[in-house]
């Protein structure tokens, strides 16, 4: 006995060491804790939004044009005159996407994006293609930015391109980390290079079309010299038309990211709205300039891309290391200058690392709503110490990395799994503004208002029209290099979230309030006993009955507040029953319920010593294995921490969910020795 107690013991200090270096390693990584009430503090300026919100698309740039000349290098050099032309058209949709998407965050500032709108014009099996379909997209922004990074920066470091896999991993695990400190933290770290990486390319653009068209300077990339080798002569007809369309839907990957300022518009200061519209102008008007001057210079200065260099780019040297077209066109502007190639590059580089930080943005707040909502773990809703959606940040990254390996971080194919889903959610966003404004336009008496909804409902109808045709062109063009992929994952994320909702409905049916039964257990008195409350539902109700039944001197029902709405709500439930134990409410700023509950539960073992505390936890019994994952896991941790208190006893009350029967009529297993007891047939 002496040696069991021992071994409690010393199990005991372990697991208490291991709390306590978890806590001090968390707050080396993430700092103090925020409380709730400074979420507003969080906010941003417009100066801080742009380059947060804005990175992926102002990044997109560095690689767009770029995979407009490797599409085009198959029919030669020839074909790169038509670069200009699918330059503006891509220009073009960009400009409309965004006027459709300033209507968007006017009609709809509440963060939830395409996916509200389509929700709410559509209905929910509309709104969770959108939701899947970004969350997809917003998976691989963060793949593709920190292939095309590391692509950039193995332009002037070979070892860098030999190793891309392992260091696109650590950075997204660096721009993890830095998100889980928090949203203004995160935005001040990318504000100066998002800036640097504009200003950088504007002195790259503004100088060498300086040098040529004032100057009269012939300035000529590295590859100019070199012969394009056509892999397919002579290209008219059908096949001229669909390779026009391939680099089209590859060159459309510069509208990507222009979504998530409609998905961010709670991050703004007030006024959001306007203000995040007045980002997104900025952003089109930015993104538009560098994109078209990207591709005008690399015409001027005669840079080739091809996908095999080596065979492709004729009069090469063996050894030769194609840089990317920024880097080109860097190289050819900075001739005299070798410092500019590398100060270009490595903001080029930086930019597309941090792009990523848009996704980091966006992803975690979309699926907080879709946790609200029942289609995710409801862990996905709750913020972290930092005040950031940390568990939906870290299942970002680990996402991304999951592509990053398994695609060995090479840009060309990730891409064509990326804009898939960004044209589905732009096209079902614009279709259902188009809904919200003739819904309204029906009630609408006022000429100004409807007039002013009249000419957003044109514009919304003009970006469907667009954004639809280039999605039809993206599936034609790129279902068998690897558009599949992304639709397939898409499909199987809408029907998990379909699966988990379906769940999380039968439970609430389930545990539907009604009268409980009242069960007669007589238990041993004199103790103080809690009742800890999440809902008024069947299993608190239990709970409540199997505290009354062991006849305690003190019986108390306590809920923490996390959330000030759903506890007033809470609260309002209560009141309205006949339940006469009254609810007492523990304030928790930090969101945390395990140690509020441990602080009261010890005022209470010290207020008075030689009394028993009982913690009753409602808790659900379930029959299959992922069902553990979305329920029960505050009541282990608290659990966990509760066994260690002296004088405190921990019950817990269990509620059979339906999927447990299959498991209560299995038959029983027997035990070793039970045919010698005489308990077999």
């Amino acid at each position: 006995m002496r040696w069991l107690l021992v071994g409690d013991a010393l199990a005991g200090l372990l697991l208490a060491l291991v709390s306590k270096l978890s806590t001090v390693t968390r707050r080396l990584v993430l700092g103090r804790p925020f409380r709730s009430d400074k979420l507003s503090h969080t906010l941003l300026p417009k100066r801080i939004a742009l380059p947060v919100f804005a990175s992926d698309a102002l990044s997109s740039v560095a690689y767009a044009p770029e995979e407009i000349f490797l599409v085009l290098s198959v029919a030669g050099l020839s074909a790169y005159s038509l670069t200009p032309w699918i330059g503006l058209a891509v220009a073009g949709v960009m400009l409309i996407v965004i006027a459709s998407y300033r209507q968007n965050v006017h009609a709809y500032p509440s963060g939830g994006g395409d996916y509200e709108v389509v929700t709410t014009n559509l209905g929910p099996t509309a709104g969770l293609t959108v939701a899947s379909a970004l969350l997809v997209d917003y998976v691989l922004t963060v793949a593709v930015s920190m292939s095309s990074a590391m692509s950039n920066i193995g332009s002037a470091v070979p070892f860098v391109d030999h190793h891309k896999v392992w260091f696109a991993v650590a950075a997204i695990l660096i721009l993890a980390s830095l998100n889980l400190r928090g949203i203004r933290e995160s935005g001040t770290a990318f504000a100066i290079p998002t800036y640097a990486f504009m200003i950088g390319m504007y002195i790259m653009l503004g100088w060498g079309f300086f040098q040529i068209y004032v100057l009269g300077h012939e300035l000529r990339a590295e590859s100019a010299g070199f012969e394009m080798h056509a892999e397919h002569k002579g290209i008219l007809g059908f096949a001229l038309v669909f390779l026009i369309a391939r680099a089209f839907s590859s060159g459309s990957a510069a509208l990507t990211g222009v979504e998530a300022i409609s998905n961010g518009v709670p991050a703004f200061q007030k006024p959001k709205s306007r203000n995040a519209a007045t980002t997104l102008l900025l952003l089109g008007v930015i993104a538009i300039s560098l994109f078209m001057g990207i591709i005008m210079l690399a015409k001027a200065t005669g840079a080739q891309i091809a996908e095999r260099p080596h065979q492709q780019l004729i009069g090469a040297p063996p050894d030769y290391h194609q840089k990317t077209l920024v880097a080109q066109l860097a190289d050819a502007v900075f001739h005299d200058f070798p410092i500019g190639l590398y100060l270009i590059a490595g903001v080029t580089a930086l930019i597309l690392v941090l792009a990523a930080n848009t996704a980091f943005n966006g992803f975690p707040v979309l699926g907080s709503i879709l946790a609200q909502d029942r289609y995710l773990p409801r862990q996905l809703h709750t913020r972290g110490d930092r005040l950031a959606f940390s568990n939906g940040i870290l299942f970002l990254a680990f996402g991304a990395i999951a592509f990053i390996v398994a695609f060995q971080a090479q840009v060309t194919a990730l891409i064509q799994l990326y804009i898939v889903g960004v044209f589905v959610s732009f096209t079902l966003s614009q279709i259902g503004m188009v809904r919200h404004w003739t819904r309204l336009l029906r009630t609408e008496t006022d000429g100004t208002a409807r007039a002013r909804m009249m000419r957003s409902r044109v514009i919304n109808t003009i970006g469907f029209l667009c954004t639809g045709t280039v999605l039809i062109i993206v599936v034609v063009t790129k279902f068998l290099v690897g558009a599949w992929i992304a639709i397939l994952a898409m499909a199987a994320l809408f029907f998990i979230m379909k699966l988990i909702h379906r769940h999380y409905a039968s439970v609430s049916r389930e545990l539907e309030f009604r009268a409980a039964e009242t069960e007669d257990i007589v238990l041993p008195s004199r103790n103080h006993a809690i009742v800890l409350v999440s809902n008024v539902h069947l299993p608190t109700l239990r709970a409540l009955a199997y505290a009354r039944a062991t006849r305690p001197d003190v019986l108390e029902a306590i809920t923490v507040s996390v959330d000030d709405a759903e506890t007033r709500e809470l609260v309002h439930k209560w009141e309205n029953t006949d339940i006469s134990v009254p609810l007492k409410v523990i304030a928790s700023p930090y969101r945390e319920i395990t140690r509020p509950v441990l602080d009261y539960v010890k005022r209470v073992s010290r207020e008075s010593p030689r009394t028993v505390v009982t913690v009753f936890i409602p808790e659900y019994v379930v029959g299959h294995w992922w069902e553990h994952v979305l329920h029960n896991q505050s009541a282990l941790r608290l659990k966990g921490r509760l066994l260690f208190e002296p004088n405190v006893m921990v019950t817990s009350v269990p509620w059979q969910l339906s999927s447990s029967e299959r498991l209560r009529t299995l038959q029983p297993q027997s035990a070793p020795g039970d045919a010698r007891k005489g308990f077999l047939d």
